[in-house]
């Protein structure tokens, strides 16, 4: 799963690229992003482990996969994660909005339940 997520990495799509512009070197809110992350038995496109937040981004093969997207996203979210899709389109022609939106995500508070070991009974930092 490691291989299958480094060669991901290094055959980025274009619209992934733009989004990890975005996201890379803690750039939104100081937080840490990783790409092409696994949580198997799957490989997240982006993922802020701190904000428990998922960023996916679909190409046109996805509108043949709605099952398979939604049996995925329930496995994401019954691990606690947040998970936010962006049509490839979308990130390369509004770019501005799908940072606004994530931006929007990252605010909202973690739910107890989702904190994890972050910090036992308090927020997380923004």
């Amino acid at each position: 799963m490691k291989d299958k997520a480094r060669a991901l990495r290094k055959n980025q799509t274009d619209a992934e690229l733009a989004i990890w512009q975005l996201l890379r070197a803690k750039r939104v809110k100081g937080l840490k992003f990783r790409r092409q992350h696994p949580i198997p038995p799957y490989i997240v496109d982006f993922i802020c482990a701190e904000r428990k937040l998922i960023i996916e981004a679909d190409g046109g093969q996805h509108t043949d996969a709605v099952k398979y997207d939604q049996k995925r996203t329930a496995f994401l979210e019954s691990k606690g994660y947040t998970v936010i899709r962006f049509w490839n389109n979308e990130i390369l022609t509004n770019i501005e909005d799908v940072y606004e939106n994530i931006i929007k995500h990252i605010e909202k508070p973690v739910p107890s339940t989702q904190r994890g070991r972050a910090r036992e009974g308090g927020e997380i930092p923004i």
